[in-house]
């Protein structure tokens, strides 16, 4: 009778989820290995936000989950056209812990336990060095029975670090602001030139 208890205990407990934070099997398809539950079909209630929409190499970037309150999260960065986790997580924030996927121990945010997260929730994540667009992905969950997959953030393009965009920057103002000034401009150096 104590081993049909033990053994009954066991099932539920592998049945009920995962409380403490996503395995790293869900790192690729960030699907949760709920048993016999299917994500929602209905748009998610939740937006990732972010603090810019460009990054720059080892420059911070704060992330958010806008939505109703949450008890688990899986959260990603990725670059397009890949579903490998890319860059480093800083120190999680409260009831939730890193995840390692990809091989990189930081690569990943889940959550630690089921307690409530909800919009004060700020992650906080650091780019490698990349050309590549890049967005966040997260799979969220309200309680066991009802979560989202692909919830996903606007795409965050580099920025370029160059004096080069900042003199194109500085032409396409002049360009927009004062055409004839522009204009001017280029008759004077035809003149010079001519």
């Amino acid at each position: 009778m104590l081993l049909l208890g033990l053994l009954t205990l066991q099932v539920l407990g592998f049945v009920d989820c995962y409380p403490s934070g996503a395995p790293t099997g869900a790192c690729k398809d960030m699907m949760p290995r709920h048993a016999g539950v299917v994500p929602q079909p209905s748009p998610a209630p939740y937006s990732i936000l972010t603090n810019t929409k460009r990054y720059q190499p080892g420059m911070p970037v704060t992330v958010t989950i806008i939505g109703p309150p949450y008890r688990g999260v899986l959260l990603e960065a990725r670059t397009e056209g890949h579903n490998d986790a890319y860059g480093t997580w800083k120190l999680p924030p409260p009831d939730t812990k890193f995840l390692e996927c990809s091989g990189n121990p930081q690569g990943a945010i889940t959550h630690a336990n089921t307690n409530l997260k909800g919009n004060s929730t700020i992650y906080t994540w650091i780019p490698h060095d990349t050309v590549n667009p890049v967005y966040f992905m997260a799979t969220v969950a309200q309680q066991r029975t009802i979560y989202w997959l692909n919830v996903r953030s606007n795409i965050l393009t580099i920025e370029n670090p160059g004096g080069l965009k900042l003199a194109t920057d500085a032409s396409a103002g002049i360009a927009e602001e004062k055409p004839l000034l522009l204009l001017v401009l280029c008759f004077l150096v035809l003149q010079i030139l001519g």
